[in-house]
């Protein structure tokens, strides 16, 4: 554990600090119980985000070698009337409560500020932090550098016990390296309308879809059965470190989405039951998602009739600069 009379030293991250990095984050996990866990694989794929300038816009508290706290600002690569940024960050249960976090927290929207106006200068700046509700202090240390709630987001999840045969009749097609750029153009058209959403080029997509934790035979494609058209398109993820750490193994539905000229015509209820049936068949325990509570396509209600059950609620909090 961290000595909690040591002197911290200051700088920013970078990838040689992928272990460490997982040791902070595993260690919050025994406090926060938030569902999260990681190796170090996991937080190096974070580290080499495309969208993440450690330069500019990262910074971490060390007590000698080990990292006991930080923050890393994510920019979007496209933005229309408002740039939203994400702030992410946390500090080492033995080191909470002593200033860390507030260091962290304006550090990291001081570099909000710059990477903006890199990137998309002439665009409002919000800064954005998702997290779940019942971490202990957050609120009270957002709210006193200006945060507030602006969106609710639940987590649903479904056991994978008893689950329905899929729908008959339908073109449904796994991923593959051939269709997968029509994976990535059905989501960004999908989520063209979704709240803080924007396009994932080809490079982000690589870094936060088709990595170490995608489960390409738990991901799915829907066509029109009469054009062939891409009409709905669902991503799974599941991580090794969340297995190892629980016992209990997640298909965790990261994408659902369904163009808006396909809405409620089954596309996305059909999907469902495609991938709920399949990661059934491949071992897994449950299957999970996170959904905006305000989504303008209705999803709420679509993964309530498929049987998803609510287990948590995260909060999106923003500063708008």
């Amino acid at each position: 554990m961290p000595g909690r009379s040591s002197p911290l030293t200051w700088r920013p991250l970078s990838r040689e600090d992928a272990r460490t990095s997982a040791d902070l984050l595993n260690a919050m996990e025994t406090v926060d119980r938030i569902g999260e866990n990681y190796t170090e694989e996991d937080t190096l794929q974070e580290l080499v985000d495309p969208y993440a300038d450690l330069e500019r816009g990262s910074l971490g508290a060390f007590d000698g070698d080990t990292l006991v706290g930080y923050v890393k600002i994510r920019f979007k690569p496209s933005a229309e009337e408002v740039h939203r940024v994400f702030l992410d960050g946390g500090v080492h249960p033995a080191h909470r409560r002593r200033g860390v976090g507030t260091r962290l927290v304006e550090a990291g929207v001081a570099a909000a500020k710059v990477l903006h106006a890199r990137h998309h200068p002439g665009r409002r700046l919000a800064v954005d932090v998702h997290r779940p509700e019942h971490i202990a202090g957050l609120a009270e240390l957002l709210r006193s550098r200006g945060f507030a709630p602006v969106r609710y987001f639940r987590r649903m999840e479904h056991s994978l016990r008893d689950v329905p045969p899929p729908s008959a009749g339908l073109r449904i097609e796994p991923w593959s390296e051939r269709a997968d750029e029509d994976f990535r153009r059905v989501r960004n058209q999908a989520f063209e309308d979704q709240w803080g959403a924007v396009p994932m080029p080809a490079d982000l997509w690589r870094n936060k879809i088709v990595n170490q934790t995608f489960r390409p035979e738990v991901g799915f494609l829907l066509r029109d059965a009469a054009t062939g058209t891409p009409a709905g398109v669902l991503v799974t993820m599941s991580w090794d470190a969340d297995t190892e750490a629980t016992g209990v193994r997640d298909a965790h539905f990261m994408v659902v989405g369904t163009l808006r000229e396909y809405r409620r015509q089954g596309v996305a209820t059909a999907l469902l039951r495609h991938a709920l049936r399949a990661a059934a068949d491949q071992g897994y325990d449950r299957a999970s998602l996170t959904v905006d509570s305000a989504s303008p396509s209705g999803a709420p209600g679509v993964f309530e009739k498929a049987g998803f059950v609510p287990k948590g609620q995260y909060i999106r909090w923003a500063l708008e600069v």
